[in-house]
């Protein structure tokens, strides 16, 4: 199957998923999650996106995004590579943490914002246990099953307004919005008084919970657009011009890059590269180095040129000084290698 291109449309909105490897378990417990939370509100400052909404299940996420500076592949590839550091080092494990790279597809927000936008908070409900899973719902439509009873339905409600780790909360009411969430869009899109808003809003999801919102999936045209015509015929066009990242079979095996190396270590350093790529000795420069080296095939000019080193003797110089501690600490080897085991999760 074709993987989905990564086209930047103005002012289009992104649905973004990402699952974990073998679907095992991103989130072990309420810490995971909140980390979670803290590092998607950091990406959104730091690459200038906009939050539509979001849910975080226990071994996937759902996003739903707004680029304007068309750089969400490098906000999502800072995401994913953070929080699959820090992951690795609370819970003592290394490889992957995701199953690959992260899923987008592009919607027109007018057409299908809202649809978007209740799927994403009913997730909690599509499952097994509130008998909406794909089961379920399949075994109601055909009449195999009865309708969710009003007592069903009300334990679902209950359920879906006490989940802490999505921004149907915020959306509904029941606690305030924080400021790097934007829910002003989904609110134009509501017909009726502006104010009321949030109670219709409210009304349109408590709809869903009993049988659960029908999945816009099926609209999805070209495995990448939900939108009209003109959406599709604008990604069309983009993808026949070449204004397109590279996402064929042999982008998922495409060498990594320095950018890769220093989105690893800044994730696991929690500072940014400009803080300190010019620190003689410093052992993030050092990291970077060392991977970049071994991973990206540079040679030492060119990470001398990237580091603000005018000398590429000082880069072999802190490349044999970062070996040499790597020899005689086991505990920085297997550092490495969790970096190491993080970088291939950095597919854009």
């Amino acid at each position: 199957m074709a993987r989905a291109p990564r086209i930047h449309i103005p002012g289009a909105w992104y649905h973004v998923t990402a699952r974990g490897n073998e679907r095992r378990a991103i989130f072990r417990g309420e810490g995971d999650y909140a980390r979670m939370v803290l590092t998607l509100e950091q990406t959104i400052a730091r690459f200038g996106l906009r939050l539509h909404g979001y849910v975080l299940m226990e071994n996937h996420y759902h996003l739903i995004l707004e680029a304007p500076e068309g750089n969400l592949s490098r906000a999502m590839q800072w995401l994913n590579v953070s929080y699959s550091v820090w992951f690795n080092r609370r819970h003592r494990r290394i490889g992957h943490l995701f199953q690959g790279r992260f899923k987008a597809i592009i919607a027109d927000p007018q057409e299908w914002g809202l649809a978007l936008s209740r799927y994403v908070h009913l997730n909690p409900l599509r499952t097994r246990k509130h008998i909406l899973g794909k089961t379920g719902r399949q075994e109601v439509s055909t009449g195999k099953r009865k309708g969710a009873t009003a007592a069903e339905v009300s334990k679902r409600l209950l359920f879906l307004n006490g989940y802490g780790w999505s921004s149907y909360r915020a959306f509904a009411g029941y606690e305030p919005e924080p400021q790097w969430l934007e829910t002003k869009a989904i609110a134009s899109l509501i017909e009726g008084d502006p104010r009321r808003w949030r109670s219709k809003y409210r009304a349109l999801v408590e709809e869903g919970a009993q049988e659960g919102a029908v999945s816009p999936w099926p609209a999805v045209e070209a495995q990448a657009v939900l939108g009209g015509y003109s959406l599709l015929e604008e990604v069309r066009t983009q993808i026949k011009e070449g204004r397109r990242e590279i996402v064929g079979k042999r982008s998922l095996n495409r060498r990594s890059t320095f950018e890769d190396a220093v989105a690893v270590v800044e994730g696991h350093c929690r500072r940014r590269w400009e803080e300190f790529k010019e620190r003689r000795g410093d052992p993030g420069r050092e990291m970077v180095f060392w991977l970049a080296r071994r991973h990206a095939g540079m040679t030492l000019g060119q990470l001398g040129e990237r580091s603000g080193a005018t000398d590429y003797a000082a880069v072999a110089m802190a490349l044999r000084r970062f070996e040499l501690k790597m020899k005689n600490d086991a505990n920085l080897r297997t550092e490495m290698q969790e970096l190491e085991g993080t970088m291939f999760n950095v597919k854009m």
